[in-house]
């Protein structure tokens, strides 16, 4: 039997959809390396179903509850929940497809859309829906997501808590349901929008593009399939459409890999240069953060006395971090209030800011502009910004509130306060923290609202004016940690802020599965004083900076307290990484093992040069090892045939010895990091 099928293709990809012979749905039809499509599709079935109906056992594109009601539908509508729709035409595009459905009896229509990604293997799925009258949506998903799997079906997520974010797990799912998700407002710190199924070599991944409360669902169903649902979910419950109006969904992000977790983090990070564009090709400074080491004590003086020894030890930019603002002597006061204090920059914040720029450093800021502090003028003034049920008491979270950013008022105020701070200072990077989410979510008076849609559009919009009215200010991203990252603010910021933890051994557990999900070059990472405030585990400065150094690096420690020794190694590892950014930014990341293995680290191609990261994570004597031998770390996806040099030590090396050997590592108490730079003969 012939159907009608579409087939998307990408760099090393194809997609392909068909029409269902069974109903008025779309099914997967082949998903994986190009050409997989030519041949009987490994999604088909029998066609015979006992007890439920033939749309709840397809490989289904995307479903209303009323076909599809015993095994997870995406859209649930109306007053009988149910939509029961007609196939109604489709529109393919260089790159683009477009399979529009209509129910006859609400008038509900329903486009799916599938676009491909230039220079990549993700594809993006959304739904937009256009209402006739008046309708409420109780569900209203992104996509479902089909995958045959032999066996098991191995799921990989991030997840964790404040402190501890994307701790990489695993689950095999041989039957039933697992869900992850947030309704704080934010991704979250608890999972990542983000999840990776694999069958056998292959890994197929999704990532949700939302700032908002969000689910992902897997399914593993019966005759070896996988089904993934994933999409925002509204704080009110549903969300209420107007005649006329025409609403879309988040884009669901969709990649596949033959080479498993590995390859699979390589398609996200290709994707994520696409997504950085033109700022890609701008150096990630080197950063120093006073946070750590004035906390709330912020004064000109120290500020300049730490500024300068950034600058002795080659740091690029000096960002002042919380507590630079009037009212702010601990987290109890101030927020909303964006004036510099003149108690703390006496001879004027204009001068400060010039006098640390003279010292060949780049200036940086940190504000929080969705957070309101209760005792603030702004609170005084504009009690009605915050969130709010009428008749019940507002919880403080760090001793604060927050604002209503889907008003349009808000936005205003806080594109104002940015737009001035940014123009009456020298400020080249902007810190964007979130240090609370939402509790008594409401908004008195203004009658049917989506407060988590209008949340998220109002925090892209201020993102948007920023990119658009202050091109050259390098944006990062926050929220108490690794708490707000997905591809909406990735698309906006610069760099992001993985996790407050910056133990060396946590750390690099917290960044191995970020690379997973994340490319290097948005990872912002510190080198900080250790044992630090969460783990006391001693790990060398040297080991502090190779870790630091697998993304953008930054410097976090009080050097005043540093020895003339540390800050001389300090200089050098800074000079080091200056010499091998563009490659650890701009080229193609392998994870080396992981932080279970006795030794893990990075490689990073681009060229003819490769760098490898390589870290001692076991007993830094070298156990288990026999006594002598060194550790290795095999590199992968070099050329067997090729030639590599180690530029420090002059030793030479085949790719096939690397590949099938590795590289040699002796470590030692005072030796539990090392950085090797490679280039191919």
């Amino acid at each position: 039997m012939t159907y009608k099928r579409w087939t998307l293709r990408t760099e090393h990809t194809s997609y392909t959809v068909r029409l269902s012979p069974d109903g008025p749905w779309a099914e997967l039809d082949a998903w994986g390396p190009l050409g997989v499509e030519e041949g009987p599709s490994a999604l088909d079935w029998s066609h015979r179903t006992h007890f439920i109906t033939p749309a709840d056992a397809a490989p289904a594109e995307y479903l209303p509850y009323g076909l599809r009601p015993f095994t997870g539908s995406e859209l649930i509508a109306g007053a009988e929940r149910g939509v029961w729709w007609e196939f109604d035409g489709a529109q393919q595009t260089d790159g683009a497809l477009r399979l529009a459905f209509t129910d006859g009896t609400t008038g509900l229509r329903t486009v799916l859309c599938y676009e491909t990604v230039p220079g990549t293997d993700v594809i993006l799925r959304w739904a937009e829906f256009t209402a006739r009258e008046e309708l409420r949506l109780e569900r209203l998903d992104s996509a479902a997501v089909n995958i045959p799997v032999v066996g098991p079906a191995r799921l990989t997520y991030l997840c964790g808590q404040w402190s501890q974010e994307f701790q990489l797990t695993r689950l095999d799912l041989t039957r039933g349901t697992f869900t992850i998700g947030s309704l704080q407002g934010a991704p979250g710190h608890a999972y990542a929008p983000w999840l990776a199924v694999q069958s056998e070599d292959a890994a197929y991944g999704i990532a949700l593009e939302w700032s908002g409360n969000w689910h992902i669902t897997a399914e593993a169903e019966p005759g070896g399939a996988v089904r993934v649902r994933a999409g925002r979910v509204p704080h009110e419950g549903a969300v209420l459409m107007a005649p006329g109006e025409t609403l879309a969904t988040p884009r669901l992000a969709c990649a596949f890999s033959p080479d498993g977790l590995d390859g699979l983090s390589r398609v996200w990070h290709r994707y994520e240069r696409r997504l950085t564009g033109d700022r890609l090709h701008r150096p990630r400074k080197v950063l120093y953060n006073s946070w750590e080491a004035t906390g709330f004590d912020v004064d000109a003086a120290g500020q300049l006395e730490l500024a300068k020894a950034a600058a002795d030890i080659g740091a690029e930019l000096f960002v002042v971090d919380d507590g630079w603002f009037t009212g702010r002597a601990d987290d109890t006061g101030g927020l909303g209030d964006w004036y510099p204090d003149p108690k703390a920059f006496p001879q004027g914040f204009d001068r400060f800011v010039r006098e640390v720029r003279a010292l060949g450093l780049d200036f940086g800021l940190w504000v929080e502009p969705e957070a309101i502090s209760p005792g603030s003028r702004l609170h005084a003034e504009h009690p009605e910004w915050v969130y709010r049920v009428d008749g019940r008491p507002s919880r403080l979270v760090r001793n604060q509130l927050l604002l209503d950013l889907g008003r349009t008022d808000v936005q205003e105020f806080v594109i104002g306060t940015l737009d001035r701070l940014l123009g009456d200072y020298d400020i080249g990077y902007l810190k964007w923290d979130m240090n609370r989410p939402p509790t008594e979510r409401g908004r008195p008076g203004a009658g049917p609202v989506d407060l988590d849609a209008e949340h998220v559009a109002g925090y892209l919009r201020v993102l948007d004016h920023l990119r658009t009215a202050h091109p050259d200010v390098t944006v990062e991203g926050c929220a108490g940690g690794g708490g707000r990252i997905e591809h909406a603010t990735l698309a906006r910021t610069d760099v992001v802020w993985p996790s407050d933890n910056t133990a060396p051994l946590d750390r690099l557990r917290i960044q191995h599965g970020f690379l997973h999900a994340h490319a290097p070059h948005v990872m912002s990472s510190w080198v900080t004083d250790a044992p630090g405030v969460f783990d006391p585990r001693p790990r060398s400065l040297a080991f502090r900076f190779v870790n630091a150094m697998c993304g953008a690096l930054g410097i976090g420690a009080d050097l005043r307290a540093w020895t003339p020794e540390q800050r001389a190694e300090a200089a050098r590892w800074i000079a080091r990484y200056k010499e091998v950014r563009d490659v650890v930014h701009h080229g193609e990341a392998r994870l080396l093992g992981t932080p279970d293995d006795t030794s893990c680290g990075v490689q990073y191609d681009r060229g003819d040069r490769t760098v490898v990261a390589a870290l001692s994570t076991g007993r830094v004597d070298g156990a288990p090892l026999l006594p002598g031998r060194p550790d290795r770390l095999r590199l992968r996806g070099l050329d067997p045939a090729a030639r590599y040099r180690d530029t420090a030590t002059g030793t030479s090396y085949s790719g096939a010895h690397l590949l099938h050997y590795g590289l040699p590592f002796a470590w030692s108490a005072d030796h539990d990091a090392d950085l090797v730079v490679l280039t191919r003969r």
